[in-house]
């Protein structure tokens, strides 16, 4: 998947499931306006197309890639067919949808009560959470859409943390130097999503650490 690429549209019938295994994925709304705002984001530890088990089928959201790199596919039918099963995918499911929700609501809360400085932080640390380097490739365009505000904000608040030696911030790129930074210059909002996303879904990576020394 490339940087940029559309997956879904708003109101669009779902075709497919996705997986991102190294790529991540920006869940956006747009306005009437042609503004948008970043409500979540799925990397690997999630899926996109939770419409698809959940029963609607659409969703009024687009999805659009971040961080540009690989995913798996699956076509709807056959997640259907295994969320239906009530097995182990069915569970990881809902515990997944649960953390997504809790990152839906944390991101509204944190556009509304906290800067565009805090709300970088926090964005940043979530992207590099499903990252395996301190390397971001991305553009204005792509964080200033997914924050909801003006790009001359984010080249502002780039800057100010780039001064106080917590990113290196150059056109398309950036690279995280102080993470423990970062982490304090965040709100409450990383946290909340970080705790929460683990206490779900914590046996599942579990289960990937163990089979990573198994092979």
């Amino acid at each position: 998947m490339l940087l940029g690429d559309t997956l879904y549209e708003p109101g669009g019938q779902l075709q497919y499931a996705y997986f991102p295994t190294t790529a991540i994925v920006s869940l956006l709304y747009v306005m009437e306006s042609g503004l948008s705002v970043g409500i979540a984001g799925v990397g690997n530890e999630g899926i996109l197309g939770i419409s698809l088990f959940m029963g609607g089928d659409t969703t009024p959201s687009s999805a659009v890639v971040q961080t540009a790199g690989h995913a798996y596919r699956l076509p709807r039918r056959w997640l259907k067919e295994e969320f239906a099963r009530g097995e182990l995918l069915h569970s990881l499911l809902l515990r997944y949808t649960q953390a997504l929700v809790t990152e839906m609501f944390q991101t509204a809360a944190c556009n509304r009560h906290h800067s565009v400085e805090q709300q970088l932080c926090r964005w940043l640390l979530l992207t590099m959470d499903r990252l395996t380097t301190h390397e971001l490739v991305t553009t204005q365009e792509l964080v200033a859409g997914t924050l909801g505000v003006r790009r001359e904000s984010v080249t502002e608040a780039a800057g100010n943390l780039q001064r106080a030696g917590l990113i290196r911030y150059r056109r398309g790129h950036i690279s995280v130097l102080d993470r423990s930074g970062l982490e304090k210059g965040a709100c409450e909002c990383y946290e909340v999503v970080r705790k929460e996303l683990h206490r779900l879904l914590s046996d599942v990576k579990y289960r990937q650490s163990t089979a990573a020394n198994a092979a």
